[in-house]
């Protein structure tokens, strides 16, 4: 999981208060697509991140973000700004995100290809996360064309790389070591 201490503090006590208020799910809908916004608007992700602006005037912006968020995102929203600690808001919505798909027994597969994955790809990459987890593996499709072509999953912090990159790589450290084909 990734975060400061503090980042994960916030998102056990957000998930404990929420699980406790039966609006778990309801959070996590919350949480994902403020994630979402604050990725794809780079303008409000900057606004967020602006030490300058006063934690309420962020709060109130949060609020008008998310108009239909649940009254635990919003306490949330509002213990963040108290302590003055929204700079925590992004790592503890993904920690939250993190501990909510694990208590549910499902894990993140982060999968790198160099072009969007077609459902039977996605099947494919799902039977190799199979066999790195236990888990119920959720996909995230990252596209980046250097990679060339195949695939990097990872999974947690193990990491199964089928890119050809990295056979490529792999083939220049070898040739360069013993300098012959």
């Amino acid at each position: 999981m990734k975060g400061t201490r503090a980042s994960i503090r916030y998102a056990k006590a957000t998930l404990a208060f929420a699980q406790e208020a039966q609006a778990a799910q309801q959070v996590a809908d919350d949480f994902k697509s403020l994630v979402h916004l604050l990725s794809t608007d780079k303008e409000l992700h900057s606004a967020i991140e602006n030490r300058m602006l006063p934690a309420t005037r962020k709060e109130a912006i949060l609020k008008e973000l998310l108009p239909k968020a649940s009254e635990q995102t919003l306490r949330f929203f509002a213990l963040l700004a108290e302590n003055n600690r929204m700079e925590l808001l992004i790592p503890a919505c993904e920690g939250y995100l993190d501990l909510y798909a694990e208590h549910k027994g499902e894990v993140k597969a982060t999968v790198t290809s160099a072009f969007r994955l077609t459902p039977e790809l996605e099947e494919k990459v799902l039977v190799e996360a199979r066999k790195l987890s236990d888990k119920k593996a959720i996909l995230e499709n990252i596209i980046d064309p250097s990679i060339i072509g195949g695939y990097i999953l990872k999974i947690g912090d193990m990491q199964y790389d089928a890119s050809i990159a990295h056979q490529l790589k792999s083939i220049k450290t070898r040739l360069t070591k013993t300098n012959s084909i």
